[in-house]
């Protein structure tokens, strides 16, 4: 199995161009289960979710082809089935997403118990309540989930969360269905309103995306179109963080800066000089960083995908910081990796108290998830020695060309095959 050998680098200077954003595209592409015309998904990052995410629509029959490096042309299958395999679907925690568009398209779906990172119990009741409240007749079973309907019908759903893939799965449910549908209380992600951008170039009705109220006023059929994923905030967010860390000069280009204000706010809160354009964010750090505290929240509070790579940064700033997280509650599991490396964290409950200034050493520590992974990389520009991050198909999972996008703003690092 391969591994990353990170080695002491900084200060970073140069050019980040982001990806397409993971947690948008899978979306994408799961939707397009909805329609009866091809549908081409532009800056596609190749991403091993991606890979998954494809392989389950060919299993259901579509068609997927690579048109270019990053577009991704998918065609209707002329049958479709409504049970990914399991092997597929434990490998992928967004494959849950695909239940939605299969019972809006067919009023069945059989799916296994979805897989992921290990960051937390990630329950699929709310999914669930969407889909019975649509008239869907839903078991679990066997550690599997099936539904099914002869007809789908508009409610009014509220969720005790705003769970973005809870909104999204019912959103995509829902614009088949007779009549309209109202989601009270829905995510407000950037994610979930490029979904709803999609799913209306598609046909559909969908009004309210990024607010927490969602119309949806059902049609008979949906064709095809072109969209362009929007792009990766937390992959942004990731190498913002990084030159914050290592200290340097680093633009990080193709963002839409109004997804990234609790990032940025709380870089500067860190002593960082960070200036916001149009479509890039400049990121200035001497190496110097304030403790600061943080608790995650949905958008458009601070993002749970970044609180693994803030851990490195206050492992390493001068004070005291405090991360309290709200959405999963086993996502700490990175703190035991980062203590490897000389960090000094405690954790509480559902908060890390982390004693900044460390001197950080290099040492053999493992991805225990996805963000974890990036996070381990950026403590290891500034440790003394060589670190060897294992587990990486975590890494592999949601950032695109990695390590050459690393390398690019002067980072040493090297993968390394078992």
């Amino acid at each position: 199995m391969d591994k990353l050998v990170v080695r002491k680098s900084g200060p970073l200077h140069g050019e980040v161009l982001i990806s397409g954003a993971k947690n948008s595209v899978l979306k994408l592409m799961a939707a397009s289960i909805l329609a009866e015309d091809v549908c081409v998904i532009e800056n596609v990052p190749n991403l091993q979710d991606v890979r998954v995410m494809a392989e389950i629509l060919v299993a259901l029959g579509m068609g997927v082809e690579w048109t270019k490096r990053n577009e991704m042309t998918i065609t209707p299958a002329k049958e479709l089935k409504t049970e990914p395999p399991y092997e597929l679907v434990q490998r992928m925690r967004a494959s849950i997403v695909t239940m939605g568009p299969l019972l809006g398209r067919t009023g069945q779906a059989r799916l296994a118990q979805p897989g992921g990172c290990a960051i937390g119990e990630r329950k699929i009741d709310l999914h669930l309540k969407g889909f019975a409240a649509l008239g869907v007749d839903v078991k679990q079973t066997h550690g599997c989930v099936e539904g099914y309907a002869e007809k789908l019908v508009g409610d009014t759903i509220y969720l005790d969360f705003p769970s973005v893939g809870a909104t999204e799965n019912i959103m995509m449910a829902a614009v088949l269905a007779e009549g309209v549908t109202t989601i009270e209380n829905a995510a407000k992600e950037p994610e979930l309103t490029d979904l709803a951008n999609f799913l209306n170039k598609l046909g559909a009705n969908v009004k309210g995306a990024g607010t927490d109220t969602i119309r949806i006023k059902g049609v008979e059929s949906l064709g095809g179109t072109r969209h362009m994923v929007l792009p990766d905030r937390i992959e942004a967010g990731t190498y913002m963080v990084a030159a914050a860390v290592a200290g340097g000069d680093v633009m990080v280009k193709n963002v839409m800066p109004n997804h990234l204000k609790a990032v940025v706010a709380k870089l500067q809160e860190a002593g960082c000089e960070v200036d916001v354009f149009d479509e890039d964010i400049h990121v200035k750090s001497s190496g110097q960083l304030n403790a600061i505290d943080i608790k995650t929240l949905p958008f458009p509070g601070f993002p749970t995908d970044m609180q693994a790579q803030f851990m490195a940064l206050s492992s390493v700033a001068e004070g005291v910081g405090t991360i309290t997280e709200t959405i999963f509650e086993n996502r700490f599991m990175h703190a035991t990796e980062f203590s490897l490396m000389g960090a000094q964290i405690k954790v509480e409950g559902h908060s890390a108290i982390i004693q900044g200034g460390s001197a950080l050493e290099g040492a053999n520590v493992k991805a225990t998830d996805l963000r974890a992974g990036a996070a381990l990389v950026i403590a290891a520009l500034v440790a003394d020695g060589p670190t060897t991050i294992h587990n990486i198909y975590h890494i592999d999972r949601g950032y695109d060309l990695f390590e050459e996008k690393l390398r690019g703003i002067g980072v040493n690092i090297e993968r390394v095959g078992s």
